[in-house]
């Protein structure tokens, strides 16, 4: 299953430095371990926000729940969660012109 996921992280400002910096470090971290598992297929930052989306694909609601839990900043985080569908579209594409092309 894929979902679209939306993560407005608010850090409270008194965070000391060192802290911020470590939740950084550990939230990088984690994310490289859920991209490399095939996880996280794409991430992005809107523009003008320190905001995060992304693709994410899981086998299960369970699943997806307990992996965002395990991020450093999900204490901080407001998320918005939106399971995906394939679009006909894309299967008409598909049967007429193969694979979708990269992006």
């Amino acid at each position: 299953m894929l979902f679209l996921i939306h993560f407005e992280v608010t850090v409270p400002a008194d965070t000391p430095a060192d802290l911020k910096e470590q939740l950084r470090q550990g939230e990088h971290a984690r994310a490289f371990e859920f991209i490399e598992a095939g996880k996280i297929r794409r991430i992005w930052r809107p523009v003008g926000t320190a905001d995060t989306c992304c693709i994410w694909e899981a086998d299960s609601l369970e699943e997806l729940h307990a992996a965002v839990r395990s991020l450093p900043l999900y204490p901080y985080m407001k998320l918005s969660v939106t399971p995906l569908v394939e679009h006909p579209v894309t299967a008409a594409w598909r049967k007429e012109h193969g694979a979708m092309p990269a992006f």
